[in-house]
């Protein structure tokens, strides 16, 4: 059994995964913020993993044994991060709809929801060795 694997854990390591994803996704749209025709994209994964976290427990759940055995109810999985482009909507003559204020926004709010995970990860990762060592 591996001490850093659980639901928990997994949740936290595509968490920071999806951070990764939407620091790259919004490094691209600034970037092409004068670029005619550009499309921003966004990247989901909080709501998706709200949504996962809301849909209760099934009924029934299958013990899988192999990894290549079918998922019976919830997989207990964590969605992966979630790339979509904002085509419906232009900001300025040249079709491209990239706000650079708003872009730069959701970058510093990236960068700290990050800055948390990679804490809490830090943080799990030294309670398991306290666990594990005693010290």
């Amino acid at each position: 059994m591996q001490l850093l694997n659980g639901v928990g854990f997994n949740r936290l390591e595509n968490a920071i995964e999806a951070a990764s994803t939407r620091q790259q996704v919004i490094v691209d749209n600034i970037a092409n913020g004068d670029t005619p025709y550009f499309k921003r994209s966004n990247v989901s994964f909080e709501s998706l993993l709200q949504n996962e976290l809301n849909g209760g427990m099934p009924a029934l759940k299958g013990y899988r044994t192999d990894i290549r055995h079918f998922v019976i109810g919830s997989s207990g999985g964590v969605p992966e991060p979630k790339i979509t482009v904002d085509d419906r909507t232009a900001m300025n003559n040249n079709l491209n709809n990239v706000d650079i204020d708003s872009e730069m926004s959701l970058l510093a709010e990236n960068k700290l929801r990050y800055d948390a995970y990679i804490e809490q990860m830090n943080y799990q990762i030294k309670m398991k060795r306290v666990a594990t060592e005693g010290r």
